[in-house]
């Protein structure tokens, strides 16, 4: 298991100056990182990954409302080996139907993956959790229609928002996690209150831990009310210190 940094973290700052963003993650030590919508920063994105000898193993992209082979091929060319799609809103989480429906179009989207030798992944937020159907979390629900092929991202942080154990649920989804997003704070809805890693009130360690069939631990803040790079790197600092041997 590896660390990697969500860029979205550093948005604002991707914004002014990319290579100059990708180049201060580098230096604090980062050698891997998940871009979101990469489509049109490949190029550039892809250039300063190279000069700085960062990855991207993972990187999220609208799969379900852009056109798929766009980004499969940027994928390709930055190097992704799993596209996941971040973001299906909460009305889509609260009936068995709309679910499956969801879960049907998401392994056509595989499909298409595999085409480019790309797996197909999913991110949640805390609806997924909170929306309760046929006597479980919409998520577990949703895990069982993937096909075999199909991966989760579990954001664990949203999790606990959700009102769930993240631990608990970890245990439940199995093997098909692949990725976590690895965030802390107050477990509150305020992405401004969140907090690096180990200072707030999700068990980072043991989360960890839960995930048995873990690739990467995505650092990630939604938002952040200090230096986002003291606060990337305080995350890096405590995780590091905390798993010997684990690279960055």
């Amino acid at each position: 298991m590896s660390y990697s940094l969500q860029l979205y973290t550093l948005r604002n700052a991707i914004q002014e100056d990319l290579p100059g963003t990708i180049r201060k993650v580098a230096e604090i030590g980062f050698t891997q990182v998940e871009p979101y919508n990469f489509v049109a920063t490949a190029q550039e994105l892809g250039a300063a990954l190279r000069e700085n000898g960062l990855t991207a193993p993972s990187g999220h992209a609208p799969l379900l409302s852009q056109d798929q082979d766009q980004i499969f091929a940027a994928a390709k060319e930055l190097g992704i080996t799993t596209v996941i799609e971040p973001y299906i809103p909460a009305e889509r989480w609260q009936s068995a139907e709309d679910v499956q429906a969801t879960a049907a179009l998401l392994n056509e989207a595989a499909k298409r993956g595999a085409e480019y030798g790309i797996r197909v992944g999913y991110h949640n937020h805390q609806w997924e959790l909170e929306s309760i159907i046929e006597g479980r979390t919409a998520l577990e629900y949703f895990a069982d229609l993937l096909d075999p092929e199909l991966v989760l991202e579990v954001d664990t942080y949203w999790v606990a928002v959700g009102g769930q154990d993240p631990v608990d649920i970890l245990g439940k989804l199995g093997n098909r996690v692949k990725f976590i997003h690895i965030k802390d704070g107050p477990l509150t809805t305020d992405t401004k209150a969140q907090l690096p890693a180990g200072q707030g009130k999700v068990a980072v360690l043991d989360v960890i831990a839960a995930a048995t069939s873990l690739e990467v631990g995505v650092v990630e803040f939604d938002d952040y009310s200090g230096d986002i790079f003291e606060g990337i790197n305080e995350s890096l600092s405590f995780l590091m210190a905390s798993g010997e041997g684990i690279k960055a």
